[in-house]
């Protein structure tokens, strides 16, 4: 008699495992055109929802910064920003709860916006204009940070403070990793080892600007 395909013996088991692991992985596709996507792909912004879009490379080439588009392709760049200032003060006078978080400027608000990653996802809030108009006097860069799709990172969370000029696709990178792996009031261990593991990743794929820290 042949054996029972669901007696939940170790073989079968086995053989299930085996015929899952057989299935190809889902093939992600352009949200424009449905091309079948290379894993490092382009993304653009949809300007009115402010959604992030995975698109093929011939689609993305199509959409520029100009904003006379309904997308905005989102710059592969990263710029560690050695030499950039911000003082405790400056830092504090942007008004923010945590010591990590992203400033882009948004064309639906009008103004700049600051988002932080929560265990609930990314959370909204908007600087003092004076505060932030300071902060570019300071750091000249980020006189011409690209509307939507281009954001100053801040990482303050240990003693030696980082910032970057990097697309907005890896900032939402960082808000998911910390979504994701948040645990208690805390965070619990794993989410500051995926938040290290992130940033030693983002320091090495950039390039530095501006030279030596100041004192």
């Amino acid at each position: 008699m042949s054996a029972d395909p669901m007696d939940g013996s170790p073989r079968t088991a086995l053989r299930s495992l085996r015929r899952f692991a057989r299935r190809p992985a889902v093939q992600e596709r352009c949200e424009l055109c449905s091309a079948k996507l290379a894993a490092d792909h382009a993304h653009l912004v949809e300007l009115a929802s402010r959604r992030l879009v995975c698109a093929c490379e011939a689609c993305g080439i199509l959409f520029n910064t100009d904003g006379t588009a309904k997308y905005r392709r989102v710059p592969r760049r990263i710029q560690f920003l050695p030499a950039f200032q911000l003082s405790d003060v400056a830092w504090l006078s942007l008004d923010l709860p945590i010591n990590l978080a992203f400033f882009l400027h948004s064309t639906a608000v009008g103004r700049v916006v600051a988002i932080y990653p929560s265990p609930g996802g990314a959370t909204e809030s908007l600087p003092p204009p004076d505060a932030w108009e300071t902060l570019v006097e300071d750091n000249p860069i980020l006189s011409d940070l690209e509307p939507d799709v281009e954001a100053l990172l801040v990482n303050r969370l240990g003693p030696a403070h980082e910032h970057y000029r990097v697309g907005i696709d890896e900032c939402y990178k960082l808000v998911g990793l910390v979504r994701t792996h948040w645990r208690s009031m805390s965070g619990g261990t794993e989410v500051w080892k995926e938040m290290g593991r992130f940033f030693a990743d983002l320091k090495d794929r950039a390039h530095p600007v501006g030279g030596t820290a100041h004192a």
